[in-house]
């Protein structure tokens, strides 16, 4: 009966901020791999058109910041932390619980059995501050013994191999042959490319 007289007067139940930040949890959602930005749009758009606003808080997909070098070039691309996952804010009941259950491209709440179990606020912060990282770091393209050529600078057209990889310098130690010596040389990201 209590659920009814709730649903009944449900502007007087939902605009209660206290009852909103008391209840809301973070809650990991397991998505298609790839789709998690689809969901994540998916879901807010379901949000917005159902008036879950009150229930539904935020939709995460945490993101960091990476630098990606294709065809020798610099790139900053937005790389899943958590592929296949998305994080929801939400005020767990049966109405939330299926409006993002039932979005294309979720496929499960993480928990135990059936029953969602949320994470701590200190785990979300941690994520979300991660994420937020000022500087982005390079997405590891080479490894030590990668063979490589250099593309630019004064060793433009040795092939060599990487000795050492700084990625948050974006430089490697590449080991070339001169004059029947290795020598190593340090470069950029951008001077070699995988052969």
């Amino acid at each position: 009966m209590e659920n009814k007289q709730s649903s009944d007067n449900k502007n007087q139940t939902t605009d209660q901020p206290a009852n909103e930040k008391g209840d809301a949890r973070w809650y990991v959602v397991h998505t298609y791999s790839g789709h998690e930005n689809k969901v994540a749009h998916t879901l807010k758009q379901r949000i917005e058109s159902e008036h879950l606003e009150k229930k539904i808080l935020e939709v995460l997909v945490p993101t960091q910041d990476k630098i990606e070098i294709k065809a020798g070039k610099k790139a900053t691309v937005k790389e899943k932390v958590f592929p296949g996952y998305i994080l929801v804010k939400l005020i767990l009941d049966d109405e939330s619980w299926l409006a993002v259950r039932t979005t294309q491209g979720v496929t499960s709440f993480v928990g135990m059995g059936n029953k969602p179990t949320p994470i701590s606020d200190a785990e979300v912060a941690t994520i979300i501050k991660f994420t937020k990282e000022e500087a982005p770091s390079y997405k590891q393209v080479f490894a030590t013994d990668d063979t490589v050529k250099i593309v630019d600078g004064p060793f433009a057209d040795f092939i060599g191999k990487v000795d050492h990889v700084d990625e948050e310098k974006g430089k490697v130690k590449v080991l070339v042959s001169i004059f029947g010596r290795e020598t190593p040389v340090e470069l950029d990201f951008l001077q070699i490319q995988k052969i």
